[in-house]
Protein backbone atom coordinates (compact mmCIF):
# COMPACT_ATOMS: atom_id res chain seq x y z
CA UNK A 1 0.00 0.00 0.00
CA UNK A 2 1.41 3.42 -0.73
CA UNK A 3 0.92 6.32 1.05
CA UNK A 4 -0.77 9.78 0.11
CA UNK A 5 -0.27 13.13 1.85
CA UNK A 6 -3.44 15.76 1.49
CA UNK A 7 -3.95 19.40 2.77
CA UNK A 8 -7.16 20.05 4.64
CA UNK A 9 -8.68 23.44 6.04
CA UNK A 10 -9.30 23.06 9.86
CA UNK A 11 -12.79 22.27 9.49
CA UNK A 12 -12.71 19.71 7.24
CA UNK A 13 -9.77 17.99 9.40
CA UNK A 14 -12.06 17.95 12.20
CA UNK A 15 -15.14 16.70 10.14
CA UNK A 16 -12.99 13.64 8.84
CA UNK A 17 -11.59 13.07 12.69
CA UNK A 18 -15.13 12.82 13.80
CA UNK A 19 -15.71 10.14 11.28
CA UNK A 20 -13.98 8.20 14.16
CA UNK A 21 -16.87 8.10 16.32
CA UNK A 22 -18.99 6.93 13.50
CA UNK A 23 -17.84 3.14 12.63
CA UNK A 24 -14.69 4.27 11.10
CA UNK A 25 -11.27 3.35 12.73
CA UNK A 26 -8.84 5.69 11.32
CA UNK A 27 -9.47 8.70 8.88
CA UNK A 28 -7.81 6.77 6.41
CA UNK A 29 -10.11 4.19 6.56
CA UNK A 30 -13.09 7.15 6.49
CA UNK A 31 -11.29 8.49 3.39
CA UNK A 32 -10.89 5.32 1.54
CA UNK A 33 -14.64 4.34 1.47
CA UNK A 34 -15.36 8.16 0.18
CA UNK A 35 -12.56 7.12 -2.58
CA UNK A 36 -14.24 3.15 -3.44
CA UNK A 37 -17.79 5.03 -3.41
CA UNK A 38 -17.15 7.89 -6.06
CA UNK A 39 -15.31 4.98 -7.69
CA UNK A 40 -18.57 3.26 -7.79
CA UNK A 41 -20.65 6.31 -8.70
CA UNK A 42 -18.27 6.76 -11.61
CA UNK A 43 -19.06 3.30 -13.34
CA UNK A 44 -22.30 3.09 -12.37
CA UNK A 45 -23.07 6.34 -13.82
CA UNK A 46 -20.84 5.16 -17.21
CA UNK A 47 -23.22 2.08 -17.56
CA UNK A 48 -26.07 4.04 -17.22
CA UNK A 49 -24.68 6.31 -20.52
CA UNK A 50 -23.71 3.25 -22.05
CA UNK A 51 -27.31 1.95 -21.80
CA UNK A 52 -28.77 5.09 -22.83
CA UNK A 53 -26.70 5.28 -26.05
CA UNK A 54 -27.51 1.84 -26.74
CA UNK A 55 -30.81 2.62 -28.14
CA UNK A 56 -34.37 1.79 -27.16
CA UNK A 57 -34.67 -2.50 -25.70
CA UNK A 58 -38.65 -2.62 -25.99
CA UNK A 59 -41.41 -1.77 -23.51
CA UNK A 60 -41.10 -3.20 -19.76
CA UNK A 61 -44.26 -5.21 -19.81
CA UNK A 62 -45.41 -7.61 -17.30
CA UNK A 63 -43.71 -10.70 -18.70
CA UNK A 64 -40.74 -8.95 -18.73
CA UNK A 65 -40.85 -7.64 -15.28
CA UNK A 66 -41.88 -11.25 -14.48
CA UNK A 67 -38.81 -12.40 -16.19
CA UNK A 68 -36.41 -10.41 -14.28
CA UNK A 69 -38.12 -11.46 -11.08
CA UNK A 70 -37.00 -15.10 -11.79
CA UNK A 71 -33.50 -14.03 -12.76
CA UNK A 72 -33.30 -12.34 -9.03
CA UNK A 73 -34.33 -14.80 -7.33
CA UNK A 74 -32.46 -17.92 -9.02
CA UNK A 75 -29.49 -15.82 -8.67
CA UNK A 76 -30.06 -15.30 -4.90
CA UNK A 77 -30.25 -18.47 -4.31
CA UNK A 78 -27.06 -20.27 -2.55
CA UNK A 79 -24.92 -22.57 -4.72
CA UNK A 80 -24.70 -25.93 -4.42
CA UNK A 81 -27.06 -29.42 -4.08
CA UNK A 82 -30.63 -28.63 -3.34
CA UNK A 83 -32.20 -30.28 0.33
CA UNK A 84 -35.20 -31.64 0.28
CA UNK A 85 -35.09 -34.41 -2.45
Amino acid sequence: MTTMNISLPDDLKRFVDERQDHGYGTSSEYIRELIRRDRDRLALRALIVEGLESGSAGLADARFIQSLRGYAESASEPAGPKSGN
